[in-house]
């Protein structure tokens, strides 16, 4: 049992999602301008434009293909599926609103390596263009979302490493500049003490 709003289930910690959230509002697509239909897709829900094939899902349905086999065949299907020859212009890049919300949304290369440039919408979802969510699925089951976690593991171990060499630099700095002080104490004392014994 989950209580309304509820963001994770108290038993299992899985994360609620709510299919209407998607569906609750007529929305357009961000390339068209023409409403957009709901599609399910294996038991996920999403918007679908028919004019230019794109998809809007929201950030929790989208982490759900990407975590799950059955849910990747069903998106690899449904686009084997799709015999319509309709592309897309290609132009200049532009960004697109939002559908929700109308405010323009980020350009992303999906896990900084895949070549899939997604358009997102940090509090409402994500924007697939024809095939992107497919080319996705296919860059992940090839090792492509390992591959970048590994390459991000080794940038940060590598950034770790740059940091305690630097730290490692200014404490000897520190401290040689501190025996270079002491040794000029050492030297006015040497100096004192000689002279004292000269004016004796």
């Amino acid at each position: 049992m989950m209580f309304l709003g509820s963001k994770h289930c108290p038993r299992c910690g899985a994360g609620a999602v709510q299919p209407d959230d998607v569906l609750s509002v007529e929305k357009k697509c961000p390339r068209c301008k023409t409403q957009m239909v709901s599609k399910s897709l294996g038991d996920a829900m999403l918007l679908q434009c028919d004019r230019c094939l794109g998809l809007w899902l929201n950030v929790a349905i989208f982490e759900k293909i990407c975590a799950d086999r059955e849910q990747q065949s069903a998106v690899l299907g449904a686009a084997t599926m799709e015999t319509s020859n309709r592309t897309i212009p290609q132009g200049k890049v532009s960004y697109v609103p939002c559908p929700e919300c109308s405010q323009l949304m980020n350009r992303a290369n999906f896990a900084r390596c895949s070549g899939v440039i997604v358009d997102l919408c940090k509090r409402h979802g994500i924007w697939f263009d024809r095939d992107e969510l497919s080319r996705i699925i296919e860059f992940i089951r090839e090792g492509g979302l390992e591959m970048s976690r590994t390459r991000e593991k080794m940038r940060l171990e590598e950034e770790r490493r740059s940091l305690e060499q630097l730290k490692g630099e200014v404490q000897r700095s520190e401290m040689s500049g501190f025996f270079d002080s002491e040794r000029s104490i050492t030297g006015i004392a040497s100096t004192r003490g000689l002279l004292k014994f000269l004016l004796r």
